[in-house]
Order: C-alpha cells, then structure tokens, then sequence
C-alpha cells in the first residue's frame, strides 16, 4: 500500500469538516509508528504547502504537478491529495498553528523538519521562481521549526542560485580545511541516500528529490575543488 493510499484511507476515517485536520490526521492513523511518521511527514508537506500556495495570491495546480515530478503521485492516487490540499486550505487554523504543531511531531528529529522545510521549498518553486512572499513564509516555518539560519541558508541555496556561496549549498565555512571540507561531502552524501531518508521517516514515495538535493551538493563540491585544485 502506497503512502497516497494510506491518506485516502485516513482521510476517510477524519470525515466531513476540517478542523483541526492536522491533529486528526495524526491521531486516527493506524499501524506502527514508522507508517504513523510516513503520513505525518506526508500530511506535513501537502498542508504547509496548501497554506503556503496562498500567500502569492493564487492557487494553481502547479503544486500537485510538483507532486507528480518529485513525490511519486501515481495518477489514481491524486483526489488524495487534491482533497488534502483543499481540506488544508479550508482550516481556520493558520499556517504557523500547523507549524508548530509538525515541529513537535518531529521535536527530536531537526534532520526531518529539515527534510519537511525542503520539501515546502520544491513546491514554493513548482512554477519556475520563488515569490518574495514565499521566501518569507518559508523563512518563518523553518524559525518555527527551529531550523538553524545556517541551515536555513543551506537549503535555500538549492534553490536560490549564489555564484559567490558554494560552501553554503554544503554548510561550511570558507575557512574549512581540505579534510574538514571532504568530511563533509561525504556527510551530506550519506544523508542523501534513500536508505538514510527513510530511516529517518520520510515516505518511500518521497526519497526521489534525493537526487536533485545530491546534483546541487556535488556542483557545489566540483566548484570548490575546482578553485582550490584538490
């Protein structure tokens, strides 16, 4: 069973009415705490991005093509998550409720809210830029996250293009020494690895933007191993 057929599944059992859906998402889920954590991360993207598909002045599809392109969406599998996104945008509770709310779910787990907040980044850039008001409620869900500014910047990056910052796209300082600099490429590549991913809880389905975080993490290591002839 798909992670997709899973929330069909929930979304049954909350029923009618939204409030509180994320709660209640949550707490109706069944099965062990592995496939609990896979719907709550899950939940987590699709709602924050429903909120956050708002604060451009405008809803489109782009946000569940984005789903398609990265998250493994099987075509009979989208009402869910149409269903999610319009469930999500109907709740009276605002963006920062739901905000804290998955940054407790995953309070011991800042490798996760990291993966969540990127998550929200690939659908803030579905249509082809990031609007200023996106950036601001990005910035303010990884505060509520309680994601380091440094990895704030870090993730940013993957998406902001800086010709002057590559050692930001892997989270150290220009200072680093040749050792220090390949210790942490071979960090960020093994965390990037899909077993990795999914042991930390997120979706099968999901380990797939894996790849291009992988792309952006090795440019910027080519770059700087280029400059520095290493």
């Amino acid at each position: 069973m798909t992670i997709w057929s899973r929330i069909a599944q929930v979304l049954q059992a909350v029923g009618a009415g939204s409030a509180g859906l994320l709660d209640r998402l949550v707490e109706v889920v069944l099965g062990t705490s592995e496939q609990r954590r896979g719907v709550a991360f899950t939940v987590a993207v699709v709602a924050l991005s429903a909120k956050m598909a708002r604060v451009d002045g405008k809803v489109t599809n782009d946000e569940v093509a984005a789903f398609r392109r990265y998250f493994s969406v099987a075509p009979g599998e989208e009402p869910s998550v149409r269903r999610l996104f319009a469930l999500a945008q109907a709740d009276i509770a605002g963006y920062e409720a739901y905000a804290r709310r998955i940054g407790a779910l995953f309070a011991d787990e800042p490798t996760v809210r990291e993966d969540v907040l990127e998550g929200l980044f690939l659908i803030a850039a579905a249509d082809g830029w990031l609007h200023e008001s996106e950036l601001v409620f990005l910035e303010r869900v990884s505060v509520l996250f309680q994601v380091s500014p440094t990895a704030f910047r870090r993730i940013k990056a993957h998406f902001v293009e800086d010709p002057d910052d590559p050692y930001v796209v892997l989270g150290i300082s220009p200072d680093a020494d040749p050792v220090t600099l390949k210790a942490r490429h071979r960090e960020l590549v093994r965390s990037l690895h899909p077993d990795m991913l999914i042991a930390r809880g997120v979706p099968a389905e999901f380990v797939r933007i894996a790849n291009d975080r992988l792309a952006v993490v090795n440019a910027a290591w080519a770059r700087i191993t280029a400059e520095r002839g290493l």
